[in-house]
């Protein structure tokens, strides 16, 4: 396994939000994990790219409640749960955010040239900028535009690009759909299917079931905190109780 999560839990004061929860990322995979909100998906992303782990370290220094993480996560094959999130990010573990979250007042390229500040080869880096820009041409056709006058479906290319830029072993895309209308969800997804077809494994945090489920190798389902199903898409469908209590079909 790329990635390896083994009995994970997450706990904000006395909330626990994750539940002993083991999951895996082979190398070459497209792996969602879908769920309602509440449901701990963004909490588990924190984790395993060393956010929780930072946020724990601040509520230390205040007055606020304790954040306690037990559990192993292993990135290829180093432990990586006790890692500070920017040396997670040199190993090649990069999140893509929830609510695209660009540098707004920056413009397109510079958003993206910040996605590639740990790397010093600048062929390296012309090369990754190519890429994006055959991924998404209009950053291609718009490299001075200032990011935050972009619409919400090219905000959201834009974040996936400077994540991208980083030259990811395995790239984590959380509710890339959020706030996007019924079309431009669909070309996102479309653009996320063409960056694992280049080889880039992938593990897709969202909740829009029947899209992700064509699209992924396997599936996670989250409730509570735990994981209650795994597998292909056909297969879970297939489960009338999943289908209704959980995946609102």
């Amino acid at each position: 396994m790329l990635l390896e999560v083994a009995n994970l839990s997450v706990w904000y004061d006395k909330a626990m939000l994750i539940n002993h929860l083991s999951m895996g990322v082979d190398t070459g995979e497209l792996v969602s994990l879908v769920g309602p909100n509440g449901a701990g998906k963004s909490t588990l992303l924190r984790a395993i790219t060393g956010l929780v782990a930072w946020e724990r370290e601040i509520t230390r220094r205040s007055t606020h409640g304790d954040i306690i993480l037990e559990g192993t996560v292993t990135f290829d094959k180093e432990r990586i749960d006790q890692v500070p999130a920017h040396e997670i990010v040199k190993r090649g573990l990069i999140l893509c955010p929830e609510r695209r979250r660009p540098f707004r007042e920056m413009t397109v390229l510079d958003n993206l040239m910040a996605g590639s500040y740990l790397l010093k080869d600048k062929d390296q880096i012309r090369d990754n900028l190519s890429k994006v820009y055959q991924l998404f041409p209009v950053l291609r056709d718009r490299p001075n535009q200032i990011s935050g006058t972009l619409s919400g479906g090219e905000q959201q290319m834009l974040a996936i690009g400077r994540a991208l830029m980083s030259k990811p072993k395995l790239l984590c895309i959380d509710e890339p759909s959020t706030g996007l209308a019924p079309l431009l969800r669909t070309e996102v997804f479309q653009k996320i299917r063409g960056i694992h077809e280049l080889g880039i494994t992938v593990l897709l945090i969202e909740q829009e079931v029947s899209t992700v489920f064509k699209m992924s190798s396997r599936n996670y389902v989250l409730s509570s905190g735990k994981i209650i199903a795994e597998g292909p898409g056909d297969q879970l469908l297939q489960d009338e109780v999943l289908r209704k209590t959980y995946l609102g079909l």
